[in-house]
């Protein structure tokens, strides 16, 4: 089944159905609808954060959610613990996206501890398999991830931690050194901001391509046309 899964997604797109707290459409009911909108417009699958907004995208949409919990703004904070790993485990999303860098994580363990830790707690606990996606700044990181077992390895952190600067779209040299490197599907996300951008990372290699903010984040869209208006 979990290989279904990964067969399937090849070449596709993941829409990321986000608020920010604070935001008007900070709501799950928001979150679950967008996820629909984006399904019916074409999505093979969506990501979520946030333990209520994630059991309402599972419930609401019939294909693969990829779950998180962002807990904290500093440091690991993307899925940081096994134990945030098994309430997102609990939702019923199919793909669990955990921090996959090499930084240390909240509660000590390590990566591949962490992993494996939540694989057997989720065959024992839950009676199936998950899949799981690592959420990397680097090829190290990548390559830790692959290692340590990650059905996925993607270029969500890059930009984001000190491991690599910050381009003004894809980070698509990491992208080219990560698909000539490993094994592990390979997921481009971060600052995919047009469809042209979405076409590059498949045609690099990427299994597939996950967008968020220029499909589902209507303040930041509506920012690139006042900038682009002014200026």
């Amino acid at each position: 089944m979990t290989q279904t899964i990964i067969d399937q997604l090849r070449g596709t797109l993941c829409v990321s159905a986000q608020a920010y707290p604070g935001e008007p459409m900070r709501d799950p009911r928001t979150m679950a609808q967008i996820a629909q909108a984006a399904v019916i417009g074409g999505a093979a699958s969506i990501r979520a954060q946030g333990l209520e907004d994630v059991r309402m995208v599972v419930e609401a949409v019939d294909v693969p959610v990829v779950g998180l919990w962002k807990d904290g703004k500093e440091g690991v904070f993307i899925t940081p613990t096994l134990f945030h790993a098994q309430q997102v485990a609990k939702t019923g999303c199919a793909i669990i996206a955990l921090d996959g860098t090499l930084r240390e994580r909240p509660d000590g363990r390590t990566f591949v501890e962490t992993v494996n830790a939540l694989r057997q707690w989720a065959k024992d606990e839950l009676g199936r398999e998950i899949l799981i996606m690592a959420d990397c700044d680097s090829l190290d990181a990548c390559m830790m991830a692959e290692q340590a077992g990650a059905d996925f390895v993607g270029t969500t952190l890059s930009g984001y931690t000190d491991a690599r600067p910050k381009t003004p779209g894809p980070d698509f040299e990491l992208v080219e050194s990560v698909v000539a490197t490993v094994k592990a599907p390979v997921v481009v996300e971060g600052r995919i901001h047009t469809p042209a951008l979405a076409r590059q990372a498949l045609d690099l290699g990427a299994h597939m391509v996950c967008a968020g903010t220029a499909i589902t984040h209507p303040s930041s869209i509506t920012s690139w046309f006042i900038d682009a208006i002014r200026a």
